[in-house]
């Protein structure tokens, strides 16, 4: 518990540089310097963040630095009224600074069960995947639409390596490919930084900000979104097709998150990702 307690306030500290870091003094109402350039720190400065949300610039150094300290629900707000925090970031920071969720390593199981469920959801397109969204199964309406999970190394099948290394994959969505691209890496962002020290998570964002730029651009930026309805085009040889995206929970495996992508009526009234 003491690993995993450090290495979530390591998280927190990262997520509080990075926000304060995109902050300018006009955001927030404060009096641009005189002389920009001799501004060392990108953004706001911590004792900047500290008097807007009325707490000590002790404090709240040592809570940017992982120091063994918790803030109360009503730092935390303040917190994120001084960063400009939308809703989602506003949610990300409550989890990282909350009590730390009981949480059980996934255990490798037979997985017939699951197959069953996809298989029988044809010709809906369907997947499970685990919370390192790591391919558990799929079915052949999946496979022969979207990509073959099989066709990539053992430690990638992940839909992130699939999202942002498959070129089929990104030139089926087409001009949409960023905002899915964008939707899935949020998602993810937000279950690597409920696990934080995770050696799956490190594996993987280290794999992938090697082979895509856009990945290892986008995960410095450290945006959190959870998923919305999205629909998506999916460009074929024959014709597109439209797919409204549903993500289930499983009630007896809540950390299993199954992803149906169901035909949509026609291509009119985009619902955007």
């Amino acid at each position: 518990m003491n690993d995993a307690a450090a290495a979530r306030r390591a998280e927190l500290g990262l997520f509080l540089r990075t926000m304060r870091a995109a902050v300018t003094p006009a955001d927030v109402g404060l009096t641009p310097d005189l002389h920009p350039g001799r501004r060392r720190t990108p953004g706001l400065r911590r004792e900047e963040v500290a008097e807007l949300a009325g707490v000590s610039l002790t404090w709240y150094t040592w809570l940017e630095q992982g120091r063994d300290v918790t803030p109360s629900s009503q730092v935390v707000d303040a917190l994120a009224r001084a960063l400009r925090l939308d809703d989602d970031k506003h949610q990300h920071l409550r989890r990282l600074a909350g009590p730390i969720p009981m949480s059980r390593a996934p255990q490798p199981r037979p997985h017939r069960r699951l197959q069953r469920l996809v298989d029988a959801q044809g010709p809906v397109l369907a997947v499970v995947y685990d919370r390192y969204f790591d391919y558990l199964v799929w079915n052949s309406a999946y496979a022969e639409r979207r990509v073959d999970p099989l066709t990539f190394p053992a430690d990638r099948r992940n839909m992130l390596w699939m999202m942002f290394t498959h070129e089929p994959n990104r030139a089926a969505l087409g001009a949409r490919w960023t905002a899915a691209a964008c939707a899935v890496l949020s998602q993810f962002r937000i279950a690597a930084g409920e696990h934080p020290g995770d050696p799956r998570y490190a594996y993987l964002v280290d794999l992938l900000r090697q082979a895509s730029p856009e990945f290892a651009q986008w995960w410095a930026e450290y945006d959190v979104r959870p998923f919305r309805a999205a629909r998506l085009v999916l460009h074929g040889d024959a014709a597109d097709t439209a797919v409204d995206v549903f993500q289930l929970r499983l009630v007896d495996e809540p950390e299993l998150l199954m992803v149906l992508q169901v035909p949509a009526p026609d291509l009119d009234g985009d619902i955007p990702s």
